[in-house]
């Protein structure tokens, strides 16, 4: 007897090894720093409940597998709280002579944040969550046992899903590493990004808020900074670009002084910059070139920025006339024309009431512009609708042919 359960202890530890081994190698996940972007899962919907043949009875449904939002979740917090990574849903109930009609199997839910895409094995979108208790079904339970299938139950649906977080924000930050992002949130909200005098300072995305004195409230994004080739996955790469396709505006903040990342690779200067950080988003996806931009030109505090500043705003009022200066394969198919340009400093705070007010000036407008264009839209399908239904109705001096009975 003693020997048994040594062997029933020694066969269960064996099995959890090897399925916190499979788990590593199924459910990789994607961070970086603590924070956690991407997740793969194991779900699985119940099975249903066997039938009552002699009685006709139905077994019940097995339970579903949703994937819903919530405010306050992280894929951190989903990945502490569930380290299996697997969601299996309650099975039907059988069908029995007190209950010829089985209940159905328990769902499962599945918490993740507000503005989640999900996909399946192959790539392929199952949907998205863009709000607060936003469903999706993932994976169905199977019918109870029932006279079409001889009263014997199906499985659940088995699905490997992926989970793949957008910040979603009013502003997203974009420029090189170094242009002063991190200093800039700092200034503008009550976040506590780290900063330094190197590059990669931000390694994660960080969220702040911009209060404003009537309560009003702007969400902004910092994202890891750009280098040339993000679009193919260099340095922060898609971990990058992918956070500021859910940002309703874009702001370029840019150094006066140009950017080199090391000494082994080219200086750029203001301009240059632009037009590279508009040629990886557009190499990245064109429909990010559409959104409107605003130009943050930072570190006016340095010797001749002033100088340097009327050299840029006149490069940028006609950039065609420098074009000439870029490799063919650097310039944008079409260059940014940004709401406002903004000088700052976010050591001295110069500008920064000018740059919070125009960036909500900006969103304001744009949020006019969308309202004009839905209540336009309506307006037009209101007018087709009532067209289509005017041509369908019959005329009150229409005359009809009597009825002829052979």
């Amino acid at each position: 007897m003693l020997l048994a359960q040594e062997l029933e202890k020694l066969k269960e530890e064996i099995s959890q090894k090897i399925e916190k081994q499979w788990a590593w190698v199924l459910f990789p996940v994607n961070k970086y720093g603590n924070f956690i972007d991407n997740l793969r899962l194991f779900t699985r919907g119940g099975s249903g409940g066997m039938g009552y043949p002699r009685l006709g009875g139905e077994g019940g449904k097995g339970g579903d597998v949703w994937v819903v939002a919530h405010n306050k979740m992280t894929l951190k917090q989903l990945k502490d709280k569930y380290p299996q990574k697997r969601f299996v849903a309650g099975e039907g109930a059988n069908s029995r002579v007190s209950a010829l009609k089985g209940s159905k199997g328990k769902d499962c839910e599945i918490p993740v944040p507000v503005g989640i895409s999900v996909t399946d094995e192959n790539g392929k979108i199952i949907g998205e969550l863009n709000k607060e208790k936003d469903r999706l079904l993932v994976a169905e339970g199977g019918l109870g046992g029932k006279l079409l299938t001889n009263f014997l139950p199906l499985k659940g649906q088995k699905r490997v899903i992926h989970l793949d977080l957008k910040l979603m924000a009013d502003i997203g930050l974009v420029g090189f590493p170094n242009a002063g992002k991190s200093s800039l949130l700092s200034q503008i909200s009550h976040a506590k990004p780290a900063i330094a005098d190197y590059a990669f300072t931000t390694l994660k995305p960080e969220l702040g808020k911009i209060m404003y004195n009537d309560f009003k409230q702007i969400s902004v994004a910092d994202l890891p900074g750009l280098i040339e080739g993000a679009h193919m996955n260099k340095g922060m790469g898609h971990k990058f670009l992918k956070h500021i396709e859910r940002t309703r505006q874009l702001l370029f903040v840019v150094d006066i002084s140009g950017f080199q990342l090391s000494s082994q690779t080219q200086y750029r200067t203001a301009f240059e910059t632009i037009i590279l950080l508009t040629k990886e988003l557009e190499l990245y996806k064109e429909e990010l070139q559409t959104k409107p931009a605003l130009l943050a030109v930072n570190k006016m505090d340095l010797p001749d920025a002033q100088d340097k500043f009327c050299v840029l705003m006149n490069q940028l009022q006609n950039p065609k006339d420098f074009l000439h200066l870029f490799e063919k394969n650097m310039i944008p198919e079409r260059t940014i024309e940004f709401q406002h340009i903004i000088p700052i400093s976010a050591i001295t705070r110069e500008g920064i009431d000018e740059l919070k007010n125009c960036i909500r000036k900006s969103l304001d407008e744009h949020a006019n512009w969308e309202n004009d264009a839905y209540h336009k839209k309506q307006l037009l399908n209101l007018q087709i609708s009532n067209t289509v239904s005017y041509s369908e109705t019959p005329s009150k001096n229409t005359v009809t042919s009597p009825r002829m009975d052979n």
